[in-house]
């Protein structure tokens, strides 16, 4: 978490940048042909550490909020330790309209921002328990605060993220462990006979554990995809924050690959990052070990509700 005030940016005039990936090796869908029709777009965070301002996309950094709008405290009974005070909230996330074109959002608004309190909280989930808002950026910023937000007195670092700015890259990716069973199985078999033959595999070319937008969750146990409780609607997978960030591989970015023989060119599962900028890569979080929150949404529902999924 950011510590003391960061600098203001303005909002809605700072887009951030995307990063320059690798094509993919082989068409998907004509290896495995039956998986045509399961592509999804999806935007990859890619959150590195650095000092975005209230202006602008981040993880971890601080939030454009309004100034007549109290900060919110978790007073919950159910935190894993008992408390005598609330805790303060931790920005989690924070994307501006501009800076992700193919996330779609509710009539009106143009500004999405996650916080969590940063504490186990035994509700099934035992995990960090989070609070998104969407608002419009004009109207909040007409009255934004430009005081830092109050520290959480006690908190666990697993659910505190360090302030990164993030460049939001649009992709495709196919599915992991939302594959039926016995498709999973014939993709695994096949896939170790291509990574024999090209040193890649399915799974490391057409999915991606990694914090984004859209896509498919990326789980680390079985899928558990949540019904709205409103109107029994399956939740559409809105985002994932998770602990893991590619430092190998097809979707490390090119601009951040090892100069040499695992440099730029090399599109590949032996493709490897820059030693010098892994210390810049990711929000600091755990998430437990190595896991990941994934949030979703109904958007049958006129007030857009959401729901989150942790695992680990």
């Amino acid at each position: 978490m950011p510590s003391g005030p960061q600098p203001q940016g303005t909002a809605g005039t700072r887009p951030a940048r995307r990063k320059p990936l690798a094509p993919a090796p082989f068409d998907v869908e004509a290896v495995f042909p039956e998986l045509t029709g399961t592509a999804r777009e999806v935007t990859l965070l890619y959150p590195r550490a650095g000092r975005p301002g209230p202006g602008d996309s981040s993880v971890g950094g601080p939030l454009l909020w309004p100034a007549d709008e109290p900060w919110p405290m978790c007073a919950a009974p159910d935190h894993d330790k008992p408390l005598d005070a609330p805790v303060a909230m931790v920005p989690v996330l924070q994307l501006y309209a501009r800076d992700v074109p193919g996330l779609v959002f509710p009539a009106g608004t143009d500004l999405l921002q996650i916080l969590w309190c940063p504490l186990v909280h035994d509700d099934g989930q035992y995990a960090a328990r989070p609070r998104l808002h969407w608002r419009s950026a004009a109207l909040t910023a007409d009255g934004a605060t430009t005081n830092p937000p109050p520290h959480p007195h006690t908190a666990e670092d697993d659910f505190l993220p360090r302030a990164c700015t993030v460049s939001p890259t649009p992709a495709v990716e196919y599915p992991n462990r939302d594959l039926p069973a016995e498709l999973g199985a014939l993709l695994a078999e096949r896939s170790e006979a291509l990574k024999a033959k090209r040193g890649y595999d399915y799974f490391e070319v057409a999915t991606t554990q990694q914090s984004k937008i859209g896509g498919y969750p990326g789980w680390t146990q079985e899928p558990d995809w949540p019904d709205c409780t409103d109107c029994g609607t399956r939740m559409e997978h809105l985002l994932s924050i998770t602990a893991t960030e590619p430092a190998t591989g097809r979707w490390l970015p090119l601009d951040e690959r090892a100069p040499g023989e695992n440099g730029a060119a090399e599109p590949t599962g032996r493709a490897k990052a820059d030693p010098a900028l892994l210390e810049s890569f990711g929000h600091g979080m755990d998430l437990g070990d190595l896991g990941g929150m994934y949030f979703f949404v109904c958007r049958t529902c006129p007030d857009t509700p959401y729901t989150h999924r942790y695992d680990c």
